[in-house]
């Protein structure tokens, strides 16, 4: 992209055209919230609007930008592949799919038998189609419609995800339907054992932490009682690594931490390098079963994307460096002491922290804090965002290749908007 193909007059003009061409409410939800923020030139872990100010991303796009925006051995992988590769045609067998594939199969949670438990490869361009793919695939193998998830769950947009969210979004689309996708507590298992008892549930679909709904973590054991309430009642397990993936908790897949082997595990965002739209499903055998029975039961003419399994390949191999393990580690206790330190600073205003590895949620006392934080995060050069079923949550999200300057300078700029947004809440409301 460059000035003289895109351009406006002015910052205004382009916001005014966004309103009329593009999405009316969100353009201006965001003017109203004090963040008219146009995306620019981007690099690593800094966006500048392009006005020219310049933010540390700890959004990152829900993981997209685990690497860092347009991570230079992401874009050197792809622009070599596009001297030979295109988007590919997804009806044919393809080296960068099927190799993308082999590679995943080998990052799959190990079974009793110490191979991987999740045997085949399924694509899409994005994660609500694939969690749109997940459940179809749970379906077929159980033959049951039933799927349970969390209430206050996201897992996407697309035809069959947005039926597992929260119901501001089925309604909107008329999508909710309490007879096929019943939504349960999060953290109860009695619960979860009333949804699943008459074994009619083709499949419980869980994020391993609730994005969305601002990171609360799974208690103790519970993620492992939810997977063996599946095996008594004969339904499948699909675990959302859509934003928990990719080491941002300090493991490839978040749910190993919890021991547990789902039957389907839905990847995307960040697994694309943040540089091409791509978007996987790994499945057991039972879960894949659909591939042997009918190869064209699902199609998707850029779900698997030749360039796309490029940037995937790349990414994994950056994810799975010992030494990015290692950073992860470091930079999560740094944010930990760090956040602790602010904390101790604003007890009765910043709560507490929510945090597995560089997956945290900020909580602060007032219903809407988090908003406010954002607001004086973004004045301070700090681009995070509130959590949207529950504002009173802030989502931070820093990189897995984050240095430590780049953690000090993000926790100093932290602590000061904290501080101010403290003072914006009306008195008597913190």
């Amino acid at each position: 992209m460059t000035d003289d193909l895109i351009a406006f007059a002015s910052k205004q003009e382009m916001l005014a055209k966004s309103k009329e061409f593009w999405n009316p409410d969100k353009t201006q939800f965001w003017i109203d919230a004090g963040i008219p923020l146009v995306i620019g030139q981007r690099e690593g872990y800094y966006l500048y609007d392009i006005d020219g100010k310049r933010l540390i991303d700890v959004h990152l796009n829900g993981g997209t930008y685990n690497l860092g925006h347009r991570n230079p051995e992401v874009i050197a992988a792809v622009t070599a592949a596009m001297e030979r590769f295109d988007i590919g045609n997804h009806h044919f067998p393809s080296l960068a799919r099927t190799a993308l594939a082999e590679r995943l199969v080998q990052t799959a949670p190990r079974g009793p038998d110490g191979n991987p438990a999740l045997t085949k490869a399924m694509y899409g361009s994005g994660g609500g189609e694939a969690i749109d793919i997940a459940l179809k695939s749970a379906r077929h193998a159980t033959g049951k419609r039933k799927i349970v998830s969390i209430a206050k769950a996201y897992h996407g947009h697309t035809g069959l995800a947005v039926a597992t969210g929260d119901e501001r979004f089925a309604n909107l689309f008329l999508a909710d339907r309490p007879d096929e996708f019943i939504h349960v507590p999060f953290n109860d298992l009695t619960a979860m054992e009333q949804a699943l008892q008459a074994s009619d549930v083709a499949a419980v679909i869980m994020e391993t932490i609730p994005a969305t709904y601002g990171f609360p973590l799974p208690a103790p054991g519970y993620l492992a009682g939810v997977k063996h309430l599946c095996e008594r009642y004969q339904a499948l397990y699909i675990a959302d690594e859509v934003q928990t993936g990719l080491m941002r908790t300090g493991e490839l897949w978040a749910i190993t931490k919890h021991g547990v082997v789902p039957d389907i595990l839905v990847c995307g965002k960040g697994i694309s390098g943040g540089v091409y739209p791509i978007s996987a499903v790994l499945a057991s055998d039972k879960a894949a079963r659909w591939l042997t029975e009918d190869g064209f039961g699902h199609m998707s003419s850029f779900g698997g994307a030749e360039l796309g399994c490029v940037a995937a390949l790349r990414t994994l191999e950056i994810s799975c460096r010992p030494e990015v393990r290692s950073m992860v580690h470091y930079s999560a206790a740094a944010f930990t002491d760090g956040l602790s330190r602010i904390q101790r600073e604003y007890p009765d205003w910043f709560t507490g922290v929510r945090q597995d590895g560089l997956v945290m949620g900020l909580e602060f006392a007032h219903p809407q804090g988090a908003k406010y934080v954002m607001k004086r995060l973004y004045e301070n050069g700090v681009w995070a965002i509130f959590s949207t079923l529950d504002p009173s949550v802030l989502q931070y999200k820093p990189g897995i290749l984050v240095g430590p300057s780049l953690v000090d300078e993000t926790l100093e700029r932290t602590e000061v908007a904290i501080g101010l947004a403290r003072d914006d809440v009306p008195k008597g409301r913190q």
